[in-house]
């Protein structure tokens, strides 16, 4: 079966450009629309799946920016390519700190478009496998915490800590994590609580540009520096100026440009390819990784002087089987992002249905969890979502240990942790609330006290070890206990 050709949408108000670029673009075997103007772009946009699209920049009726801007809002991992004239490069390069993926100057050379077009697809299908949306608009109250981050778990509030004491500063900061964990989102709070917010927060995926090409993208380059280098062209850092530029998947740096980095980040100075003049740029740098960087210096893969430059401050993030009790907060998130978006009127999770997501390992992280959310309303035929509206593999097969442990039916004797329902403390809930947010309450504080429980139990009650285990400070621990009306003797 061949694989499914990229749409690309093409919007210009000269016929002749439409032409020539539709053909080179077919020819290179991607499936192309055209557009008029802005006016019908935004019309083509609302009715069909687009990849990439590439717009002029004025244009009648709605110009490039307008439509640069709603593109954005309708779709932010989908790259938008701005077409300019010389005499507009001014307007192109604010553009990219509004959010265009780049842009092409007419008249416009073909290998420097293949190029940019290639780079922007594998841009758009890197983050589409990535884990997590770069943003979560608009949280729900119940669960969501600051920085639009959701999430109350120790792991979670280990990373508000940190956020608070870095944010407005200049420090660079290295965040890693699996795929999915939620690397951007972090970034983009960093950059929207500090005094930068107002100026360009500017993304790199390393992973998607050729090695050949990594330094002109930083670093942009002169006329003449290369073949198809009709005009001068600002680099990301410049772009970034008196922001952030955030650098995804920093691993993928080749070592001749970890070099030219490091200078970066020591001199705040660099000279474009083919350039002698040297520019200086204030620059607030985060760099993100889902690889083991120590293990790169080890194999010669990675500078040490760099890793230590870019890891002023660590922000390692938590996969999401090791915050599990965050789960039933982004089930309720999802479920009225989706609600909204598929028009369905879905109210929550049958009981079991809950304790089977959140005993999940849950390779996938955050967007693993999206996805069969969005699946389980859509295939939705009543107002709670129940086990069989989940795929096959979540609805049956071997937990985890720890998971199995959590999703056993809370049955007296069954489980060294198992609190009844008429026995919880004071203020407890009982295990089959009314409404989502009682049954959200209810489902995190039964997987909080069930997994301390073990800890404890598994430590013989050593509130050190179990944090330990936990992976939470002992302080965390003795909190959550005090909360949870646990002493070291309960497991007995």
């Amino acid at each position: 079966m061949l694989p499914e050709k990229k749409q690309i949408l093409v919007v210009d108000d000269e016929a002749n450009l439409r032409r020539v670029l539709s053909a080179q673009l077919s020819r290179d075997g991607y499936e192309v629309h055209v557009a008029e103007d802005g006016e019908a772009g935004l019309a083509f946009l609302k009715e069909h799946h687009i990849d990439l699209v590439i717009t002029d920049l004025r244009m009648p009726k709605v110009d490039g920016m307008d439509l640069l801007r709603a593109a954005l809002r309708d779709d932010p991992s989908r790259p938008v390519v701005m077409l300019t004239a010389h005499g507009t490069v001014d307007n192109a390069v604010e553009a990219l700190k509004t959010g265009a993926f780049d842009y092409i100057t007419k008249p416009f050379d073909q290998n420097e478009v293949r190029v940019i077009v290639k780079k922007a697809l594998r841009t758009r299908d890197l983050a589409s496998a990535d884990a997590t949306r770069d943003v979560l608009p608009s949280p729900p109250k119940e669960g969501a915490a600051r920085f639009g981050i959701i999430g109350e778990s120790p792991p979670i509030h280990d990373i508000y800590t940190i956020l608070e004491r870095v944010a407005d500063t200049p420090t660079t900061v290295l965040v890693t994590g699996e795929s999915g964990t939620g690397k951007e989102l972090v970034a983009r709070a960093l950059h929207e609580n500090s005094s930068r917010r107002d100026r360009p927060f500017i993304k790199v995926n390393c992973a998607a540009i050729p090695k050949d090409l990594m330094e002109s993208e930083l670093f942009g380059y002169e006329r003449g520096a290369f073949t198809g280098a009709v005009g001068s062209k600002p680099g990301r850092f410049e772009l970034a100026s008196g922001g952030t530029l955030f650098l995804d998947e920093i691993g993928e740096i080749p070592n001749e440009m970890q070099v030219k980095l490091l200078r970066v980040l020591q001199e705040s100075e660099f000279e474009r390819v083919g350039g002698i003049k040297t520019m200086k740029v204030d620059v607030r740098l985060i760099a993100a990784t889902n690889r083991d960087l120590k293990r790169e210096i080890a194999v010669g893969g990675f500078r040490e002087d760099l890793f230590y430059r870019l890891k002023v401050v660590h922000i390692a993030l938590p996969a999401l089987r090791e915050r599990s009790s965050d789960i039933p907060a982004l089930v309720s998130y999802f479920i009225a992002k989706f609600n909204a978006r598929l028009k369905k009127n879905v109210e929550g999770l049958e009981p079991e249905t809950l304790e089977r997501l959140v005993a999940y390992p849950w390779p996938g992280n955050i967007r693993e969890l999206e996805n069969v959310v969005e699946r389980a309303v859509l295939f939705a035929d009543s107002p709670r979502i129940r086990l069989e509206d989940l795929s096959e593999e979540l609805r049956g097969g071997e937990l985890p240990d720890v998971a199995r442990f959590v999703a056993t039916p809370h049955h007296p004797g069954t489980s060294p942790g198992f609190v009844p329902d008429d026995q919880l403390p004071e203020g407890g809930t009982p295990s089959r609330p009314d409404g989502l947010k009682e049954q959200v309450k209810a489902a995190m504080s039964r997987l909080e006290r069930e997994l301390i429980v073990r800890a404890l139990k598994q430590t013989q009650g050593n509130v050190t070890h179990a944090a330990r285990l936990l992976k939470i400070s002992r302080k965390g621990l003795q909190l959550k206990m005090k909360e949870l009306n646990l002493r070291e003797r309960d497991p007995e």
